[in-house]
């Protein structure tokens, strides 16, 4: 029997959530088509601002993965945008000549970012964020500016101005009401959370209205934004702006097949198009009774109701949805929900705690509750909603109802007693529609243990995260789990179900000495694995096995098979090591000599205290390292970097420990270290730390005594202030100590793990017995250390031994 054919244009979340109902409930009705106009399997949007802020990768909010289209027999095209239907021939045509029949349609093709119409709006450096390209983009423009204007304090903007200030650049956010997310919260609860902005770093401009953005001038021609004016003639210099002042619904494609569209594709109680009923549409872009939603969770319940329809039940019915909003922004928890800026006929129930950090407001009228407002603390969120849902009388708990549904009988007012108290049916993901019962049955019935495996079979907290607290209470009370070891069960990538631990243990268990040995021992689902595994699995062999386990340079990254760092432009970067950041005028000529002779564009000095050579073509990499005559700087691998080093005794009045020569031998004894991610050592010659040994991985301070070591910081997007972990009394102590705590890092660390994140897992308590209690074990890791760099090959000079594939830097002709 021939499928029906279903089309669908747009892969956000509301569409593809449909096509999982679908699946669910009608898997082998149809043969289904995908168009995307960005080039990304469908991922959460919700979730970019941690990617903006540095806290996940792109890989991480991936909902549904290519695997996913290939398994459920889906043609993808992504990366396409749809520009053309015909709905007379039901044909779909993409911009580049794809075409696609339909028996039916559904559009999502979601929602636009308005930009304000103001002069300069189409300047360089004037973006809206709405996607992965907005989010890169922003990215990119934090490591080569340093002011950033964020119009609009909504939820979107405040997350843009938060990830902004993160990666390093000074924010200011322009806002024209006078508080922050005004739709979201009422004056108070606004004025609150900007006070908890700005003592983070965030300025704010509220009231102020933007009148035009300023280019600088090049050539005559406006380049790039360089100021924000206001209607009252003053201005403030920036090299970014970001607009986040609304969306508007896509319905473009929608009109050009004279769809009726009115505040979006207008659409009936089933999801159809009043104009074509073989066209469905959900999403942001869909207008139903008049409204269009923003908000996840509507567009979950429609995308239940078109998936019915679709698979040809007719039973489900779209009523609309009372909507509540349940956010987290920049980690402060919010809520909000019904008329809670009151007004003429309602009381107030106000609780405010602003050194405390928490506001709750609560407005009743005709003893119903019809709006709240929480700011702080929002477990009793789901409570209030249901509450004002319900429409149900109060006046027998009002004296009690600011305190929340776990305080109406006897129970405290703690987490495991909310969790407890809870209804079944009462809902804790409020974007996947997901109640209490759900995640209980789950729990029980699956055998659960982690909050990964929560949300991987619920879906619960995988949303905007708000009810991540709720999931973790709900999953201890019902399983008695750790959910805090998550990341130990979590699988390394979508080739596998092991995590880094089990692969690191049959590793060592087994005695594996091949990434071969490893796929076919352990099952791997993908014979030959992929990007993400390969390079992990190869470091774990040859961390557990030095001089047994092969290393593999072809599964390690483009830099380390390179050798250097590669660059925007494609060519590439070389920094020589100098030790303990040390040089001499025979090094400085023979680097300015390679500098002439190569032509390399730019020279820096690094703030690791060497030099950086910008612009070198891959061609003339190994002349390059010959002709400086200088080891690899392993600048470009997971590997000892630097070791930074101030003058100290040898020079500074205020030194009292020569650290310049401890930098030097420090790095002399370990600068072929590969580790689980890159790793910086740092020696001060006194307290007053010039050198920044406080965010180094091993930070070595000179007292008068000797030396205190610090372990585990890092000076990266969130700083870490590294721990104290000893004092010691001599230059081979240090060694020793360092030594042995790196291999310990490199024995259990997982790759990609920066010894922040290591020490942080694995408790500091824990690292210090290994290193400080058992001083056989720290000298056998030590030795152990030692032997595996041992003979290790510099792979500038030692070009064999290393494994370095000359071919790669053959010159290519151009015909």
């Amino acid at each position: 029997m021939k499928k029906s054919r279903l089309v669908m244009v747009g892969n956000g979340m509301a569409g593809v959530r449909t096509i999982e109902e679908l699946l669910k409930i009608a898997p082998d009705l149809y043969d289904i088509a995908v168009f995307g106009a960005e080039p990304h399997p469908n991922y959460n949007r919700i979730l970019l601002s941690p990617v903006l802020a540095g806290e996940q990768t792109l890989d991480e909010i991936v909902l549904n993965d290519w695997d996913w289209y290939t398994d459920n027999h889906i043609r993808l095209h992504a990366g396409k945008k749809v520009v053309k239907v015909d709905r007379v021939k039901r044909v779909v045509h993409s911009e580049d000549g794809t075409e696609e029949e339909y028996d039916r349609l559904l559009i999502c093709t979601g929602s636009n970012p308005f930009m304000l119409p103001i002069p300069g709006k189409d300047l360089e450096g004037v973006i809206a964020y709405r996607d992965i390209a907005d989010t890169n983009a922003m990215i990119a423009a934090s490591t080569t500016h340093k002011k950033a204007v964020v119009i609009g304090g909504g939820l979107l903007g405040l997350e843009a101005a938060n990830g902004l200030m993160l990666r390093g650049m000074d924010v200011t956010v322009v806002h024209v009401m006078p508080w922050l997310m005004e739709r979201q919260l009422d004056d108070v609860a606004g004025k609150l959370l900007q006070k908890s902005l700005e003592a983070r770093g965030l300025k704010f401009m509220l009231g102020a209205q933007t009148q035009e953005l300023i280019g600088d001038e090049d050539g005559g021609k406006a380049g790039r934004v360089s100021a924000i004016r206001f209607k009252d003639g003053s201005q403030l210099d920036t090299d970014l702006v970001v607009m986040a002042v609304g969306i508007r619904p896509n319905t473009q494609l929608a009109e050009s097949m004279r769809l009726h569209c009115n505040k979006g594709i207008v659409v009936n109680d089933t999801m159809q198009t009043v104009t074509d009923a073989r066209i469905y549409s959900v999403g942001e872009c869909a207008a139903h009774r008049g409204i269009a939603y923003g908000l996840v969770a509507p567009l979950f319940e429609q995308a239940k109701v078109a998936a019915n329809h679709l698979a040809q039940f007719g039973i489900g019915r779209y009523s609309g949805s009372l909507t509540s909003t349940k956010l987290k922004v920049t980690g402060i928890d919010l809520f909000s929900a019904g008329d809670f800026h009151g007004g003429d006929g309602c009381e107030e129930i106000v609780m405010s705690d602003p050194f405390g950090g928490v506001y709750k407001k609560l407005v009743i009228k005709d003893d119903k509750l019809v709006g709240a407002c929480l700011y702080g603390d929002t477990v009793d969120g789901s409570y209030y909603f249901k509450l004002l849902r319900d429409g149900r009388s109060i006046s027998g708990i009002r004296d009690r109802l600011m305190f929340g549904e776990s305080n109406l009988g006897d129970a405290g007012h703690e987490g495991h007693n909310k969790a407890a108290t809870m209804a079944d049916d009462a809902e804790v993901c409020g974007c996947n529609g997901v109640c209490k019962g759900t995640i209980v049955k789950a729990i029980r019935e699956k055998g659960l243990f982690t909050l990964d495996e929560v949300r991987k079979h619920t879906k619960a907290s995988g949303g905007c995260g708000s009810c991540t607290g709720l999931v973790e209470q709900i999953l201890m009370f019902t399983a008695g789990g750790d959910y805090s070891a998550t990341p130990k069960l979590k699988a390394m990538c979508a080739c596998t179900d092991h995590g880094h631990q089990a692969v690191r243990n049959t590793i060592r268990d087994s005695k594996l000495l091949s990434i071969a040995e490893v796929y076919s021992v352990m099952e791997w689902k993908t014979p030959n694995g992929c990007a993400s595994c390969r390079p992990a699995v190869n470091y774990y062999l040859i961390s557990t096995w030095p001089k047994q386990a092969k290393d593999d340079p072809q599964s390690r990254f483009i830099n380390e098979r390179s050798h250097a760092n590669i660059q925007k432009d494609g060519t590439y970067s070389v920094i020589p090591r100098m030790w303990g950041g040390e040089t001499s005028a025979s090094e400085l000529r023979r680097i300015a000599d390679a500098v002439d002779k190569y032509k390399i564009p730019t020279v820096k000095v690094t703030g690791g205290q060497r030099i950086d050579l910008l612009g070198v073509k891959k061609e003339d990499l190994k002349a390059v390292w010959n002709d400086i005559g200088m080891p690899s700087g392993h600048a470009y691998a997971k590997a000892l970097r630097t070791v930074k080093t101030c003058v100290g005794s040898e020079w500074c009045r205020m030194g009292t420990q020569d650290s310049t020569q401890m930098g030097k031998d420090l790095e002399r004894a370990m600068w072929r270290m590969y580790a689980p991610h890159k790793v910086k050592f740092a020696v001060s010659g006194c307290p007053r730390n010039c050198a920044e040994s406080g965010i180094k991985d091993v930070g070595i301070i000179g007292v008068d005594s000797g030396w205190e070591m610090y372990i585990a910081g890092n000076g990266g997007i969130k700083t870490e202030v590294a721990h104290f972990f000893t004092k010691l009394k001599t230059a081979a102590e240090v060694l020793e100590y360092t030594g042995a705590f790196c291999e310990l890092y490199r024995q259990e660390g997982w790759y990609l793990e920066r010894t922040v994140h290591y020490v942080n897992r694995v408790g500091l308590d824990y690292v210090k017995k290994k290193i400080l209690e058992d001083h056989a074990g720290r000298k056998a890791l030590w030795e152990q250390l030692q032997f595996a760099l041992d003979g290790e090959p510099d792979p500038w000079f030692d070009l064999k031994e290393a494994a370095v594939d000359i071919r790669q830097f053959a010159a290519v002709s151009v015909v």
